[in-house]
Order: C-alpha cells, then structure tokens, then sequence
C-alpha cells in the first residue's frame, strides 16, 4: 500500500507518523527496548499531545532478530496467530546486548542490530564481519492513518545498489520482486495474475539475509515502488513484528527461517513417481480408469499414484465424501482391484460444504460451519450451490471432517488432494474468535493441517503426502504443493516454473504442476516438453481440465517421452531422495534457484528458466517446438547425463534438443547415484547402484537412503595415487558400479579404482 504522493507529499486524507527521535532505552541482556518520539522534542512541551512508538528488538533464534513496533499496546489479542516451531519468539535467550556511550547493539549468533542514539532514529543490522546487511532510515519505522480512519503500522528496510529480492511465496510475476507491488493476500486467481495461491510473507535478498513479517493477515509490500531504494512493508494494526534472518548464504537463511516457521515433512518414496488422474470435467468411471491404467502398462510407461478429481462425488455436492454411486457403484472393489496392481490412490477434496450435500444439515446443526455476524451459516455461489465453509478453529469440527476422510482411509485410500482454502470471507464469525483478516491467509493451513495430521496418525510418519494448492507461512510442513490452474501452452509452462522457483526460495522443500497445463489441450509439443520438465521436478502429475493428459493422447511419441523420463526419474531416486532427505532436515528446497546454489555468480540471480535438481543437476526446460533452448552454465566443467558430452562454463549456451532431450547436466565435481530399477521409484536403490564419478570429484562423497530416510550407504571419493579415482563404499558390501567421464568404469565391492584404460 502505499502512502506517499512522490517524496514529498502524503496522498489525499494520509496523516503519517515516522519514528524521529529517541527518548530512552532499554536493555536487559538479551532484549532491547527503544522508545521514539515521532518528532523532534526540543522542550517539555513537545512531549505533550504527540506519539510515542515502541521498539523492540530481541532474538527469537540463533541468527534471528525480531523487531516489533507498537503505537497502541491495549489492543486485545485475536488470532490466528503463526506458530512458530523453532522457538518461542517472546522468551528471548538467543541473544547478548552490549552498550558503548550512544550505540546500543543487540547480538545473535552472526547478525547484529545497532541502535545510536547520537543519530537520527535508525537501525542497522550487521553481518558477523561489521557489514551492514540493510538498516532502517528516517521514514523506516511509522504508523500512517488512511482516509477512511485505517491505522496502519509501516516499515522500510534499505535495498543496497544492485541488491535483488525474491520470494514471497508462489509468485507468477517477474522472478525477481524488485519494482512490484505485493499484497500478501490468498487469492484463486491461476497463474498469470500477480494473484496467488501461496502467500507467504517472507523475502530473501541477494545480500544474504532474509525478512519473516509475522502477520498471517494481508501483507502489503512496495518494493522500491513507493520509495525506490527501500522495502516496505506494511499492515492494518496498530503493533507490527519483522524478523530479519541471518545467512550469510541464501541455505542458511532457509535453514534459519525454516528451523522457526517447520521443515517440511518427508514425502514418502513412492510419491515421486507419475502420478496419472482422471481430470476434472472429463466423463469417467471405473471403465475409464481401467483404460488408463491398462493403457499406461501395455505401452511400458510405468505408474505409480492413480488420482480421482472432483466427480467421484456427485454433482452439486462437494463436500460429502460419498463417491457417486450410478458412476462408481463398487468403490471398495474397484480400489481394492488398483491396490492389486500396485497402484497408490489419491482423492480430490476441499474444506467447502454444498448446500445440496447432507453434510450440511450436519455441519450447520452442530455448529461446525462458519458463521456471519449475527448467526447465519456464511453461504454463497461460488463453486458450488449454497457452499459453506468447515470451522477448522473449532477442534469438534476437524474430528468431524477428520471423521469423513478416515472413511475413505479404510476404503484404501492413500493420500489427499487438499484443493482450495482461498477463497476465505473477511465478514464471517470464527468458534474461537479469531480476526476474520487474519483468518483469510491462514485458513488454508489449518485446513492442510488437518488433513495432513489425520493421515500422519492412520497411515504412518513418513506415508502422508497430500496434493496441496494454498498455503501460507508455516504450510511448508505439508507437503506436497502444486502449482494452481495453468494454462496449456508454453508461456504457462514458463510462469509455473518461475511461481514454483519462487515458492522454493519461501521456505518450500517440494512442488508440482500440471503436465501439459491445466486449462485447454496442449498441443503435442507443448506436452511433450512438458512431459521432460514434470518428470524433473520434485512431484510429477498428469492432469488437466476438459481433456485428459494420457500420453497416448498426444501420439506415439508422447508415449516413447513419457516412458523415457519416467524410467530416468526412477533410477535418480537415489540421488532425488537424498535431496529430499536435505530438503527436510534443512529447509533447502529439491527444486532450487541457480543463485542457491551458485550465490556468488552474478550471472544465476537473475535465472527463472532453469534450475538445479538436488545439488548436482541442472536443468533448463524446453520452451520451445523446435526445441532451442538459452540457459547458462555456472563455471566448471559439466557432463550431460543423458549423451555424455562435456560442456565448460561461465557462459551461456544455446542448444537445440529433440523431444526425448533436454540440457541436463552434472554438476562438476558430483557423485550422482543411480538406481538400476526404472520401473519404480521406491525400490532397491543400492542393487546394482551405479555412481557416476565427475573426473574432479577428489574428497567428493554421496550418501544413498533408504526408504525412511535413513543413511543406507555413502560412497567416498579420493584421488588415485596413480591418476585415477579411488571409490570407497561404507555401510554396505553390497557390488557397485562406477563411470567417471573420460576415464571409463569399473565394478566391485568395498572399494573400486577407476584408472584411464
């Protein structure tokens, strides 16, 4: 939002109010309290008729500064509130304080916070060297009241010259966040809007910290759009609190902001591989899934997830969890014949309630569906008939939803797709009193919650997954999340990869698309690369809106592409797992940004068209027919997975792939497992394992999983007295192979020497 009419006036009916002059401090050990006047007090009297703002700084965690400015502190609390997991942000202990004459300093772990008072009202935060990461200015910290009576508290934190920032959740809009307006905001909008469904307001800068605003309500950012050298951030209350997060690389602010928001769970083996489903307003019933499931197994594409859209409900009745009974008259058997084939299923759900369905009459006489002011269920027509929303602050009414989804659970269903949560009204009643603002954005999150927990308790740590669309701060614990409702063409095949690209760098482990997009058909080329680019990323799923995505579909060389990178896919699970394992134990994603892996090269800050798979594969997607393709190579020397050919970098490259290629190349210096079974990506991963060596992989070492997570065996790399490269294997007697370009292979046991032949 923004206040200002250029840099000197205010715009019509603005009263701002800015932090100017400091009247006391505050310090005990590990907090720091600053009290502002927002005027200069030249005597007595100016104390008088005027507002005084309230700073304080203190350390949530280790790395991790909190500020919160308050202008009036009696405001009743109301939730939600974001919990957060890594600390308990109001306690302090992260933190040391120092005083020196005017400067007061607020120390954790590598960051620092320095107030001085001989200055005009600032703060500058540190890194561990004494490098000033950014800082708050004269105009930095400020309530502002709008023309219609709204009191907002503002801040502004200083953007270095050539400093960039990201994130901000799954964002649709240019890669980097420079020069846009952003209202954190859920909204259900697709995906080439600056709407989105994934909000989450948390920014990372190219100078190595990150900015958490701990507000679950609207966000409202101008990133130098307001004032160009500054990002604000600003929002309707009258206290706001920031953590900035300390790196100094962009890992270490993920690991920071994660270890305080949740790491994401680990998704269980079985759901990397293709998942197939039966679209959402195509004709089907258990005739058609056998169809695709028959068709995908006689042309050798192997599957593992088989999904069920919304009509396995009837019509105009979403929610009941009752599968239609002329359509689908056997659920029980016809599960039970899929589970047969090795097939886990998935089923289409969401949190709204329509009028026609008898769980509404249920829900409305328990009390269990969100109210208006005054008593009436909040209804509308918007999706479905009549629809209402479930009250998950109500704990009564998840065990009820919880209840309807257990039903299914025991009918042999594996795992949820949780659509919607956006669409959330500011004039409803919550069971537990919370700020309906507030409730908008974090809705979604008690919602993925719920489910995700219901399906942690029946199936197991480690087997929930669910097929997420909204989120916020915090919903990075639920996994798996997938990109919304994207057009069928290459442009839409773009811009879900920069949304799922920025969702990565807000704290997110794993994310998916729509292969070949959702709204239209693709056209054959269009869903052939987008067969390539699915298969690489973290979830693969084939889906769409009117029509199916059966590869078949698209011509027989749709099939030769799907069964090709599927079965690649597979034998990468060794090496996609471990990422996976990375991705929750430290909050750095599978899919991840060139600048996260490469935050020195000047040339990836910049890069929303390719991306590294795990820490040693680069990727650049296709988004073209012809099949030419722009992307650049970090500096090293790389070797294509799928020809061998070896390529030097920094620069930028030009290639022209065929549909069964794409540039995806090995990081230099990489140990890449790879699996031998390429019909399923939960197999044995250490049968007949091989490694593929990079030449300068000297002190280079990989662990290889198991199914749990747990370390199963690593391989450790050293240089051979005599040229070649030593491979020792630890945990494990089991017989290995080893390639290293260039110098040939080898096979053995314990330890494997490969030499120049």
């Amino acid at each position: 939002m923004k206040f200002t009419d250029g840099f000197w006036l205010m715009r019509d009916g603005v009263r701002a109010s800015y932090a100017t002059e400091v009247r006391d401090v505050h310090v005990s050990d590990d907090h720091l309290t600053a009290y502002a006047a927002v005027r200069r007090v030249e005597h007595r009297g100016h104390t008088l008729n005027s507002p005084l703002l309230t700073v304080e700084c203190f350390s949530p965690a280790e790395g991790v500064i909190g500020v919160r400015t308050t202008h009036h502190a009696g405001r009743a609390p109301r939730g939600p509130d974001f919990a957060l997991t890594g600390a308990d942000a109001r306690a302090g202990g992260f933190a040391r304080t120092r005083r020196d004459g005017p400067v007061t300093e607020l120390t954790s772990g590598p960051l620092t916070v320095r107030l001085d008072r001989s200055k005009p009202w600032g703060l500058d935060f540190l890194d561990a060297d004494g490098r000033r990461l950014t800082g708050v200015g004269g105009k930095g910290t400020a309530f502002a009241v709008d023309a219609d009576g709204g009191h907002h508290m503002v801040a502004q934190l200083s953007l270095a010259v050539g400093e960039q920032v990201y994130g901000l959740g799954e964002r649709f809009t240019p890669f980097v966040r420079n020069g846009q307006t952003v209202d954190i905001w859920q909204a259900d909008g697709g995906t080439s809007s600056e709407q989105a469904y994934k909000n989450v307001p948390f920014h990372l800068s190219s100078r190595g910290y990150g900015v958490f605003v701990n507000h679950p309500g609207r966000v409202s950012y101008e990133i130098g759009t307001e004032s160009v050298g500054q990002v604000q951030f600003s929002v309707e209350d009258q206290s706001l609190e920031y953590y900035v997060v300390a790196g100094p690389t962009p890992k270490e602010v993920l690991a920071r902001y994660t270890a305080l928001t949740g790491r994401p769970a680990l998704p269980p083996a079985w759901s990397f591989g293709l998942w197939l489903t039966t679209s959402f307003c195509t004709p089907y019933d258990e005739e058609t899934v056998a169809s695709f499931v028959d068709g995908m197994a006689e042309r050798d594409i192997p599957l593992s997830v088989f999904h069920f859209d919304c009509f396995w409900m009837r019509e105009y009745q979403w929610s009941d969890f009752q599968w239609d009974p002329e359509t689908f008259p056997d659920p029980e058997g016809m599960l039970a014949r899929l589970k047969e084939r090795g097939l886990r299923i998935s089923m289409w759900i969401n949190p709204y309630i329509a009028q026609k369905s008898a769980l509404f009459a249920e829900g409305a006489a328990l009390g269990y569906l969100v109210q208006r002011p005054g008593g009436d269920i909040w209804q509308w027509d918007l999706w479905q008939a009549g629809m209402a929303l479930v009250d998950f602050t109500n704990p009564d009414a998840r065990a009820w939803f919880r209840g309807k989804l257990k039903a299914l659970l025991d009918q042999g269903v594996d795992c949820f797709k949780t659509d919607f949560g956006e669409r959330i009204p500011t004039d409803a009643v919550w069971w537990d009193g919370s700020d309906p603002e507030r409730m908008h954005n974090y809705y979604t999150h008690l919602y993925n919650q719920c489910v995700f927990e219901l399906l942690e308790e029946e199936r197991g740590r480690g087997e929930a997954v669910l097929f997420a669309r909204s989120a916020t701060a915090g919903g990075q614990q639920f996994p798996v999340h997938w990109g919304g409702d994207c057009f069928a063409s290459f442009e839409a095949m773009a811009e879900s990869l920069r949304g799922g690209l920025s969702l990565s760098l807000s704290g997110f482990g794993f994310w998916s698309h729509d292969i070949g997009g959702f709204e239209g058909t693709p056209e054959p080329d269009v869903f052939k690369r987008w067969l390539a680019f699915g298969l690489l990323s973290s979830h693969s799923r084939l889906h769409g809106n009117m029509s199916y995505r059966v590869p078949w579909e698209f011509g027989d060389e749709a099939v030769e592409v799907a069964r090709q990178f599927t079965e690649l896919k597979h034998r990468l699970m060794p090496y996609l797992y471990g990422a996976a394992v990375e991705a929750h134990r430290t909050g750095v994603p599978l899919m991840r940004p060139m600048l996260l892996e490469f935050p020195d090269d000047p040339g990836c800050r910049t890069l929303d068209r390719q991306y590294m798979l795990g820490p040693d594969l680069l990727v650049a997607p296709v988004f073209s027919a012809d099949g030419e393709v722009e992307f650049y190579v970090p500096a090293g020397t790389w070797t294509h997975l799928l020809t061998g050919e070896r390529v030097t970098g920094p620069g930028w490259r030009t290639e022209r792939h065929g549909f069964d290629s794409l540039p995806l190349y090995v990081r230099p210096g990489a140990v890449l497992p790879l699996g031998a079974d390429d019909q399923r990506p939960d197999g044995d991963w250490l049968g007949n394992l091989t490694l593929l060596v990079q030449p300068d992989a000297d002190g280079a070492s990989v662990a290889v999983p198991d199914g749990r997570g747990e370390p199963a065996a690593e391989f450790r790399v050293a240089r051979d007295p005599a040229g070649g490269l030593r491979v020792a294997a630890l945990g494990t007697d089991r017989p290995f192979r080893v390639r290293v370009p260039g110098l040939g292979g080898a096979r053995g046991t314990g330890e494997v020497v490969v030499r120049r032949s």
